[in-house]
């Protein structure tokens, strides 16, 4: 019976050890599993931190990406603004440095036909000093040159109105200059000291008349006037360019323009 109990004993023994070792592991399980979770909540919580932090960055990232995209938008709309005050402002740039053009060219046309016209005035006094002969009274004004002669020398008086043959020699002298220089045209002045300028008008006409009768110049070719000499009388005979073939180029080259 003794031997019974003492191997029950030793069996409850055994078995309490064996369950006191059971237990230990356990406890320390527990105790490494709990070491394990509360590693694991650190890691969460710091994992939490980040994803804030993360979403907080995504977040404005995000913005930014939408207000570079607003600014790059409003940039593309003011380049293209631009671009188009930039294409009117070069069209009217063009348009300006073609009126310019335009105009240089009306200038230079205009300053071609002058100096010509200057040239040909000093070729017409040369001429006429050749054929009058140097002692002519002789001279240049305003790109005419510009002959002047007595009304005695003319009309055999101050009053009269028909050109005496010693005139007609002169006025055929004159025809003469006319012929080799068709490109220029006369204006034949009476000039008064009276104030009457109904003599100086018929004066002027009587001259007219004998070089278009008697030396064939062409009508279209001769102008005529009476005007106040200023305290001179007698007659001018200006050979100048034709003023209406000026004016016409120069109102031809205007209309070309623009």
């Amino acid at each position: 019976m003794k031997k019974i109990i003492l191997s029950l004993s030793f069996v409850l023994l055994l078995t309490a050890i064996g369950s006191a070792q059971k237990k230990s592991e356990l406890i320390a399980q527990i105790n490494g599993l709990e070491k394990e979770r509360d590693s694991l909540k650190s890691l969460v919580t710091l994992a939490q931190k980040n994803e804030k932090v993360s979403t907080a960055r995504a977040e404005s990232f995000e913005a930014q990406v939408s207000e570079l995209q607003d600014a790059n938008a409003t940039l593309l709309k003011n380049l293209n603004s631009f671009a188009e005050v930039s294409n009117k402002n070069s069209n009217i740039v063009n348009s300006a440095m073609a009126s310019l053009e335009a105009k240089e060219k009306q200038l230079k046309d205009i300053k071609d036909a002058i100096s010509s016209n200057d040239s040909t005035a000093i070729v017409v006094l040369t001429n006429a000093k050749q054929t009058l002969g140097e002692n002519a009274n002789i001279s240049v004004s305003n790109g005419a040159v510009v002959i002047s002669e007595s009304l005695n020398a003319l009309f055999g008086s101050d009053t009269g109105t028909a050109v005496t043959e010693k005139a007609e020699t002169f006025l055929g002298q004159l025809a003469q200059i006319l012929s080799v220089n068709p490109e220029i045209a006369l204006t034949v002045e009476g000039l008064s000291m009276t104030g009457n300028l109904d003599l100086p008008a018929k004066q002027a006409a009587s001259v007219a008349s004998v070089l278009q009768t008697k030396f064939s110049v062409d009508s279209s070719r001769i102008n005529t006037l009476g005007r106040d000499g200023n305290l001179k009388e007698g007659v001018l005979l200006k050979l100048h360019p034709k003023y209406d073939a000026f004016y016409l180029m120069v109102r031809e080259s205007m209309k070309n323009g623009g």
